[in-house]
């Protein structure tokens, strides 16, 4: 039987993608990591790390071992957890990163009110639009909204919610230029673009019927903040996520255009490395977003 250990080791230096920072984040120093992997691999009689001064992959076998030994330590970190009453009192730090408009529109809330119930727990928060390597970073919850499929990046993914897009308007603006009655009738409409090349919306009736709207292209924004503004403005017609729109619908300063149809649906999910999403306090803040979704 190989050295249980030796199987920390070496999962730490895959999920950090290499003894350089597998050192940095373990505080594990490099030659002791590179020394276990190495007694691990000749106990087993195989090479599950090909590395080099350049390059750092993982073979078939190691991609096998690292699936089973990060399940096995997930289970060893849980019985520790619930040893330590950590079931009962979640506790420590769990780090979170999202988009600006998302944190805005879908955290604030829940993680503030975990917060005030768990003292012993702290929740740091990333808003960034910026691209974010869970892994390397040391992140427990990235909270993505997304259109379709999210790829498959090796991470646990959870879907929490799922979000109708509304097209919207100012009521100035549908005063002076008419409220379309099908989708047809946007062609003669402007329209306030969610990317910098789109040229149509994809609508869907609530009985399932799907067709294309070409409204006249007069502004254009990857920032749903910016699109609401311009909606609010009288600019034109935008398609945005009903999270996102709801306070605006609410107070008046937009109302929604063609009521019957929907320009698809924002999925919410949240990433988690596997071994960190089993942890009682990583699985409070997930289980608290998705009850607020």
């Amino acid at each position: 039987m190989f050295n249980l250990n030796d199987a920390f080791y070496f999962v730490r230096v895959v999920d950090h993608g290499g003894f350089t920072a597998a050192a940095r984040l373990t505080g594990i120093a490099k030659s002791t990591l590179a020394k276990r992997v190495g007694m691990l691999e000749a106990e087993l009689g195989v090479r599950l790390i090909q590395r080099s001064s350049r390059r750092f992959s993982v073979t078939d076998a190691g991609k096998d071992f690292h699936r089973h030994a990060a399940a096995m330590l997930i289970e060893a970190e849980t019985a520790e957890n619930l040893v330590r009453g950590r079931m009962a009192e979640p506790s420590g730090v769990v780090r979170i990163t999202a988009s600006i408009p998302t944190a805005q529109s879908t955290l604030a809330q829940p993680l503030v009110e975990l917060a005030l119930a768990y003292p012993k727990l702290q929740v740091a928060i990333e808003a960034s639009d910026r691209f974010v390597d869970l892994l390397q970073e040391g992140i427990d919850i990235a909270v993505r909204d997304h259109f379709g499929p999210l790829p498959d990046s090796g991470l646990l993914q959870r879907t929490i919610g799922s979000d109708p897009i509304f097209l919207v308007a100012a009521p100035a603006y549908l005063a002076a230029h008419g409220h379309p009655q099908a989708p047809a009738e946007l062609a003669a409409h402007r329209g306030l673009m969610s990317g910098l090349h789109a040229e149509l919306w994809r609508l869907e009736h609530a009985d399932g019927a799907a067709q294309d709207a070409r409204p006249v292209p007069v502004f254009r924004a990857n920032e749903s903040s910016l699109l609401l503004a311009a909606a609010a403005a009288g600019l034109g017609i935008a398609c945005l996520p009903r999270k996102l729109c709801l306070a605006a619908l609410d107070a008046g300063s937009v109302e929604r255009v063609l009521p019957d149809w929907n320009a698809g649906r924002v999925t919410t999910t949240l990433l988690m490395p596997h071994r960190r999403g089993q942890l009682p306090s990583v699985r409070l803040v997930a289980d608290a977003l998705a009850r607020h979704m």
